[in-house]
């Protein structure tokens, strides 16, 4: 046997030392592309351009990510996310350093889009979500849902102060300081610290000592061995109406998720808050989804991935109609309750992107078939962020607009209770055997 790796000598399972890391890079990464929403005022104020322009800048981001967003998983796989990860961060950092250089609208759709939003899918929940569950099986949910919690944290802490940044020095000076930042912490930590699989190291899933026998992480339970043993190539995921099926619910959440994320400080503002509050809201909601996406991923380890699903869409449900009674009269609580159901509900769905994969597509081709999925994803992404606008733009109002979002929510829901993960792999509260 090869010689053992030091990491197997520490008192405590690696696989917290690549959580950590994701947990900081997340916090950073995936703000600095929905920091977008506090930009998006700014640069409306300054240039006067059209809502839906303007908030395509994010879109095709999103849309330029689909070149690289299907090979994520592969190139995870042949380079690591010790490499991996570090091109996206740098990319992103590329992106923010020249946009203050830029005064044209097809300028940021280059810098602050294709760059900033588009890099940003190796360190987002796609990239961290074709290696994380190979660190943990029995407590997927729980450890997917603390790491993406990162991205709270990262808002709560970064957003007021960017705001700040932004009403004081600028717009531009902010994008800056982020590219800074970025290059500081998530380049450095992930070369020196992140990795792929625990059996790159020697180790085994959720810590499991090497032969030990019914170790947790060795196996996971297969209640539907020929699903699990499907040869997923390209044709044949294609003619898989269950893989359509999560294609379906990973859009529509995403369309929901963005349509909040971009427009909605705009959406406060006009409502009659301060921008300020605006700003705080968008910080708040991401704080709230600290104990939101622990508390689903927990849930849903117990009573399986369909209902924990159904949690979050309704917490977007409740948000959407909240905000079409704002249409007419606005007051706090209305505030506080939108913020309340995508924090706690709504964003539960983070950990569950991943785990919902792996339990029906996991194997050999995972990394394959969430690279499809993670597609689905940047088409709901660009298309809420981008359509809610130009539909605000038509209409004069986000009324339609958001309509349409309680509709996908439900036939998100409905598309993963089809899909039937736990059919497949149950997750551990539902197991006949431990």
């Amino acid at each position: 046997m090869p010689k053992t790796h030091w990491s197997a000598r520490l008192p405590f399972y690696y696989g917290w030392i690549v959580v950590a890391v994701a947990f900081t890079t997340m916090a950073i990464g995936v703000n600095s592309r929905t920091a977008f929403s506090l930009l998006y005022p700014a640069i409306l104020d300054e240039y006067g351009w059209d809502r839906g322009a303007t908030s395509g800048i994010f879109a095709f981001g999103f849309l330029a990510s689909m070149l690289i967003t299907p090979f994520v998983g592969t190139l995870m796989e042949r380079f690591g996310p010790q490499r991996v990860i570090p091109v996206g961060a740098l990319t992103i950092a590329l992106g923010l350093g020249l946009t203050p250089f830029i005064n044209s609208l097809w300028g940021l759709y280059l810098t602050l889009g294709a760059l900033t939003v588009g890099g940003s899918v190796a360190v987002s929940y796609i990239g961290h979500t074709t290696f994380l569950p190979n660190w943990f099986v029995s407590r997927r949910g729980l450890v997917l849902g603390i790491t993406f919690s990162g991205v709270g944290v990262g808002g709560i802490v970064l957003f007021p102060s960017l705001q700040g940044f932004i009403e004081s020095v600028g717009w531009r000076e902010a994008c800056l300081g982020l590219a800074a930042l970025i290059v500081i912490t998530i380049v450095l930590l992930n070369i020196i610290a992140q990795r792929r699989k625990p059996e790159d190291l020697g180790l085994l899933a959720d810590g499991a000592a090497p032969g030990a026998q019914g170790a947790p992480g060795q196996t996971e339970e297969i209640v539907d061995k020929a699903f699990a043993a499907i040869d997923w190539t390209y044709a044949r995921i294609a003619r898989e109406p269950r893989f359509w099926a999560v294609v379906f619910a990973y859009l529509f959440s995403l369309f929901n998720h963005y349509a909040v994320q971009v427009h909605q400080t705009k959406f406060f503002i006009e409502a009659g808050f301060s921008v300020s509050e605006g700003a705080w809201a968008l910080g708040l909601m991401v704080l709230i989804g600290i104990p939101g996406q622990i508390a689903v991923g927990w849930i849903s380890d117990r009573i399986g991935r369909e209902w924990g699903w159904a949690l979050a869409m309704l917490g977007y449900i409740i948000c959407f109609i909240t905000f079409l009674f704002m249409l007419e009269g606005a007051s706090h609580w209305q505030l506080y309750l939108c913020v309340a159901a995508v924090g706690l509900l709504g964003a539960g769905t983070a950990p569950l992107f991943g785990a919902i994969g792996a339990e029906l597509f996991g194997g050999r081709w995972y990394g394959r078939v969430f690279g499809l999925l993670g597609v689905a994803c940047s088409i709901g992404a660009a298309s809420g962020a981008w359509l809610t606008g130009v539909l605000y733009d038509v209409t004069g109002s986000y009324a339609f607009g958001f309509q349409m979002c309680i509709g996908f929510a439900i036939a998100s829901a409905v598309c993963i209770g089809y899909a039937g993960p736990g059919r497949v792999r149950p997750v551990s509260g539902r197991r006949t055997a431990h």
